[in-house]
């Protein structure tokens, strides 16, 4: 079996990445927001969230560490799923 580190390294390639790579503090991150999703939300919104979570890291609008911090306290909210559909009710 391939290990961590060198499967991430061959998809990279796939997908012609070759100025990113994940150190161990990005992967414990990344993980553990996929962790909490998955148990505070639903598992299918693990893959969904780390996925939103790379398209607002690549495009610079935050940090790893930053966009990973505000989506955790977003997810372990008091109720997740119900974040701001009370707006614009009445």
């Amino acid at each position: 079996m391939t290990d961590l580190s060198t499967w991430l390294d061959r998809a990279a390639a796939e997908l012609g990445i070759t100025d990113a790579r994940l150190d161990n503090n990005d992967i414990h991150t990344l993980l553990d927001l996929a962790r909490d999703c998955a148990h505070e939300v639903e598992r299918t919104a693990a893959p969904l969230t780390t996925y939103l979570l790379g398209v607002a890291v690549g495009r610079g609008i935050e940090t790893l560490g930053g966009a990973a911090a505000r989506v955790t306290e977003l997810v372990l909210a008091d109720d997740p799923t119900d974040a701001g559909s009370s707006e614009g009710s009445a």
